[in-house]
């Protein structure tokens, strides 16, 4: 789960990390009493749920209260790569002096957290790792031994600082970590992190992602990740506890696995469109089924709906009924094709039978998706 950039910066301030004065509005009088009280100049940032704000023109200055008016106005009607923006962060413009970058994240191929900085801040970490290479010092932190300052001083002495800069970013570095363990973060980083004229330091700007499978484990306040979901269907699909992806296509799907999902996506796609991907995991339920099903036939000009499951650890059968009662009470008439293999799986194609689903019972995906083909007229 990803965190708006004003709630990163909430933790970060609660954990001891320097950041701007700043508020949260969500109207343009909102704005301008938020800047009259911090002082002018101000910056006006579009807060979205996605990285490349400001080159898609959601990072703003406003001088004055004039000036301030019209690019809250602005950014609040806006889209910042297709997301509407709801809410702008109003901060002090801090005078900087150099922007360094602080990133920690986890390590895909040892699994442990890796220190990244940098003397270049401001600017994509990626590309500084391609052009200027030295610019870059890194450091794994082995979990069962921990972090000490140290470890910090050592990279960064490597990068060639003044021990007063040194000493400065240290203990950020070490509040940062802190931050990373008590939220089990995939990623925390300020970026830049502002060097100020006095030597001083000022996180302004901070992201911080969530591992959605750690959320049920933390202990400390964490917004609501529903709420934050701008798709509706996308929103619903996470109320009932499966994952969906809202596409372009008018195909429904069905499926009981990602892998079984992405590959009926593929299939589907070589002639037709998938609406979705929908995949329920382990725990399949009549109800389940029922809700799924109806999650998918909120997809307007929807033309059929491809259901794959497997039944290993699923009770697939108990999932057909959730379908056949819906088509019951609902008098779907658009073609319904499925393929179920695995336990009770002969149970299971009765059931979706008498429901007027279409059953393929050959092993092949692809078969399948051919029944489905010739069904809605393309054939």
């Amino acid at each position: 789960m990803r965190l708006h950039e004003y709630e990163a910066l909430d933790i970060f301030e609660q954990n001891r990390i320097p950041v701007p004065r700043r508020g949260v509005a969500g109207t343009m009088h909102e704005a301008l009493h938020v800047a009259g009280e911090i002082g002018y100049p101000v910056m006006l940032k579009a807060q979205v749920l996605v990285g490349g704000r400001g080159l898609a023109g959601g990072i703003k200055v406003a001088s004055t209260p004039d000036e301030l008016k019209d690019v809250a106005d602005a950014l609040l009607s806006s889209e910042i790569k297709g997301l509407p923006v709801r809410k702008i962060l109003v901060c002090e413009k801090a005078e900087i002096a150099k922007e360094l970058y602080v990133g920690i994240t986890v390590d895909g191929y040892s699994g442990t957290p890796v220190i990244v900085v940098s003397t270049e801040g401001g600017v994509l970490i990626e590309e500084t790792a391609k052009t200027s290479p030295e610019k870059i010092a890194a450091i794994h932190i082995d979990p069962s031994f921990g972090y000490y300052p140290y470890q910090a001083r050592t990279i960064l002495r490597m990068l060639g600082l003044k021990q007063q800069l040194i000493a400065a970013w240290t203990d950020v570095i070490g509040q940062l970590y802190h931050v990373a363990l008590r939220y089990e973060v995939i990623i925390a980083e300020i970026n830049p992190l502002a060097v100020l004229p006095n030597g001083g330091l000022l996180a302004v700007d901070a992201v911080l992602e969530v591992d959605d499978s750690a959320l049920s484990r933390i202990r400390f306040p964490l917004p609501d990740r529903v709420d934050r979901i701008e798709n509706l269907l996308e929103r619903r699909g996470r109320e009932i506890g499966v994952t969906y992806v809202d596409l372009d296509g008018d195909i429904g799907l069905i499926s009981s696995g990602a892998g079984l999902g992405m590959a009926s996506m593929d299939i589907i796609g070589e002639k037709m469109k998938p609406a979705n991907f929908l995949e329920t995991g382990g725990g399949i339920t009549a109800d389940l089924l029922y809700r799924c099903m109806e999650l998918v036939m909120m997809k307007p000009d929807l033309r059929a709906i491809f259901i794959n499951v497997y039944g290993g650890i699923n009770p697939i059968h108990e999932g057909a009924k959730g379908v056949a009662r819906y088509i019951k009470e609902h008098n779907v008439k658009i073609p319904i094709v499925a393929k179920a293999l695995g336990n009770h799986q002969e149970e299971t194609w009765e059931i979706f039978r008498a429901a007027g689903v279409h059953v393929v019972t050959e092993a092949a995906t692809e078969k399948a998706i051919e029944r489905l083909y010739k069904l809605v007229g393309r054939g």
